[in-house]
């Protein structure tokens, strides 16, 4: 028996998630039926992230154990021909028996695209936030690293949250253009549920200057959900990268 570590990207548009539900189709679904039809065995993957529906990746991970002798680095090939052309494996290799991503420690990074325009874009509409008056990115940017550090988030969660604590730890956050898009990029040791959209809903405030940058502070000291601004639509969302300390 092996612990096969996958790489996962894909566009969440027409999945209502990664984890499996009753109904649509999910991410995990999709990866289980892949992996049963090559190594034919009954086998349901650890996922890293549940991102939600319509929420994209291009690095969230999964783990699986089996006994097949495909070769480790080989799986990514074998199941990219099996899966549909919105999932792409782009890794897949050994790790240690007892490796466990949603149980180690790891930083995740999100990316929040927003393009700002009064008429839609027909081609980036299924990966960005149509925004239609223009955004102050400096100021934004500066309301975002008021998120850095140690603190508790409530303000930034989703009310049916079930987490044990709210509060989170975040190593970076930035607002910069890419081209003619604003992204919102955020790192950091976990997330809570919709908790990067609400803080993309809430830097889309200070950036249109219904909302000063100092009001973050005072959103986060509040721990009260309806400080903070709207949750944000699901299509601007990313998880751009999961990084591991003890992926061995």
């Amino acid at each position: 028996m092996k612990r096969i570590f996958l790489r996962v990207a894909y566009d969440g548009t027409d999945f209502v998630g990664w984890q499996i539900q009753n109904e649509g189709r999910t991410v995990e679904g999709e990866l289980n039926k892949a992996i049963n039809a090559l190594t034919g065995e009954t086998i349901e993957v650890i996922g890293a992230s549940r991102t939600d529906s319509g929420v994209h990746a291009k690095g969230n991970v999964a783990v699986f154990d089996t006994e097949s002798t495909v070769p480790a680095d080989r799986f990514m090939y074998a199941l990219n021909s099996l899966l549909p052309e919105d999932i792409s494996v782009v890794e897949s290799r050994e790790v240690a028996p007892d490796f466990h991503p949603r149980h180690c420690s790891s930083i995740k990074t999100y990316e929040y695209r927003i393009f700002v325009s009064r008429i839609n874009d027909p081609l980036k509409r299924r990966y960005a936030y149509r925004f239609p008056t223009e955004l102050n990115v400096e100021r934004m940017d500066e309301a975002a690293k008021y998120l850095i550090g140690e603190h508790d988030f409530k303000s930034f969660c989703c009310v049916r949250t079930q987490a044990e604590t709210t509060v989170r730890k975040i190593y970076s956050a930035d607002v910069f253009h890419d081209g003619d898009d604003i992204v919102i990029r955020v790192s950091g040791a976990g997330f809570l549920y919709n908790m990067v959209r609400i803080i993309a809903g809430s830097l889309m405030e200070v950036g249109s200057g219904k909302k000063d940058p100092v009001h973050i502070k005072e959103v986060l000291d509040g721990t009260d959900r309806t400080l903070a601004g709207p949750t944000a639509e699901p299509q601007g969302l990313t998880l751009f990268n999961i990084e591991f300390a003890d992926e061995q």
